[in-house]
């Protein structure tokens, strides 16, 4: 199956996007863990394992071979750190400290519009055929 011109420039799109994320997470790793839940363990281990896993998908999503695998696997990644982003709202909104609700609000609000983005950029959900 042939990649459409826009599936293909939203592909490239989040390649960068999941390769900023996967950096950011190695680069700025003791800010990350500070919006951990209290409930998930080894914080630390698990925001440097997410950055590997962004700059995994990343590169899977190069790979014809492994592009739809990285396209679920990122999708589940991103409802998996949901929690995370919902934390990190919280703690900064409760304290008035930190990002303001202009910044949240979006953020959480396009979490399901990033794993639709996955999956259809890595041709995980397949397209329309035109009649």
């Amino acid at each position: 199956m042939s990649e459409t011109t826009a599936r293909r420039a939203g592909r490239l799109l989040l390649i960068a996007f999941y390769a900023l994320a996967g950096v950011g997470h190695l680069y700025f790793t003791q800010a990350m863990v500070r919006i951990v839940p209290a409930w998930v363990p080894q914080p630390r281990a698990v925001v440097l394992a997410t950055g590997i896993c962004e700059l995994v998908g990343a590169a899977a999503l190069v790979s014809r071979r492994w592009r739809r695998a990285a396209g679920w696997a990122l999708a589940i990644y991103a409802l998996c750190v949901w929690p995370a982003n919902v934390q990190h709202a919280v703690q900064n909104l409760s304290h008035g400290t930190g990002l303001p609700l202009w910044y949240h609000a979006p953020r959480l609000a396009l979490q399901p519009l990033i794993i639709w983005w996955a999956l259809w950029a890595s041709g995980a959900l397949p397209l329309k055929q035109a009649r």
